[in-house]
């Protein structure tokens, strides 16, 4: 019941930032002394509740409770490693976590919308919380990047914002909340939401340095071949013509591939690689 009183006040309607206006750690418009303690509060809590927590998984369901206190149903984070110029899918890396809706899922994948996604570019040169109106009006947006947006509204992702962090070797992790009204984030929200993504990285860092990081596996030149042809959507019988060699020796490389990566589908395997640097698309 308590959580319930707390969103009943902050769900009082404000009126839309400017897109134009550019992000500031100073709310918009005032607010009353009554929203501002309840956000203190729900900070606050959030804070004290990840304090033993030592699953990204447990880390991930306090972080959605907290964003729901900004009207925020829908988060999603992920890790982008050097050089990486798409999505890493859900379920092919264990850092990824979202509670998208499944059909906005289904929907990029068959559209290919995580090849275009706008939001990696702009995360990379950027080091604050960025409105998605912002991007969807900048002059450099293609048509294709804005229907992505236009499309997430459709199934019920309307403004949001996206979190970039940048590590060490030019890698960027990044958060995205989003909510479903019309209302646009106001600059007090995405303080406390940069803010919160940024202690939830640090965490699930935290939790990797303490089991020891993977390193990447050393794959033959061959093998590396042979997977950034699968990531680019070869078969078997592709990369052989492509290669000058038989299918079944494209197999054999493949699968010592998949075998060093410890995966077992070649598509994973591409992807880890991705990851890794061990090949660029």
């Amino acid at each position: 019941m308590e959580r319930q009183r707390v969103n009943s006040v902050l769900q009082v309607r404000r009126p839309a930032a400017r897109v134009s206006d550019p992000f500031s750690l100073a709310p918009s418009m005032p607010f009353s002394k009554a929203v501002t303690e309840a956000l203190a509060v729900e900070f606050c809590r959030f804070l004290d509740q990840t304090d033993g927590i030592a699953r990204s998984d447990q880390l991930f369901d306090l972080l959605s409770g907290f964003a729901l206190n900004f009207n925020c149903p829908w988060i999603a984070y992920g890790p982008l490693r050097p050089n990486q110029k798409v999505l890493t899918p859900a379920g092919c890396d264990p850092e990824v976590m979202l509670n998208y809706p499944d059909e906005w899922l289904k929907r990029c994948s068959e559209m290919g919308y995580d090849r275009i996604d706008p939001i990696i570019d702009k995360s990379r040169n950027r080091v604050r919380a960025f409105r998605w109106s912002e991007v969807y009006n900048e002059a450099s947006t293609t048509e294709i990047e804005r229907r992505v947006f236009d499309e997430a509204a459709i199934y019920g992702l309307r403004p949001g914002i996206s979190v970039p962090m940048h590590g060490p070797d030019s890698s960027v992790s990044i958060m995205s909340f989003a909510q479903p009204s019309e209302c646009e984030f106001d600059n007090r929200t995405i303080t406390y939401l940069q803010l919160a993504a940024a202690h939830f990285h640090l965490k699930v860092a935290s939790f990797a340095n303490s089991s020891g990081i993977a390193s990447a596996p050393n794959l033959s030149r061959r093998e590396k071949e042979c997977i950034l042809w699968v990531a680019r959507g070869k078969s078997s019988w592709d990369i052989g013509i492509i290669l000058g060699i038989s299918d079944n020796t494209v197999n054999f490389h493949i699968k010592n591939a998949m075998r060093k990566l410890d995966v077992a589908s070649r598509t994973v395997a591409a992807v880890k690689a991705v990851n890794f640097g061990i090949i660029e698309l």
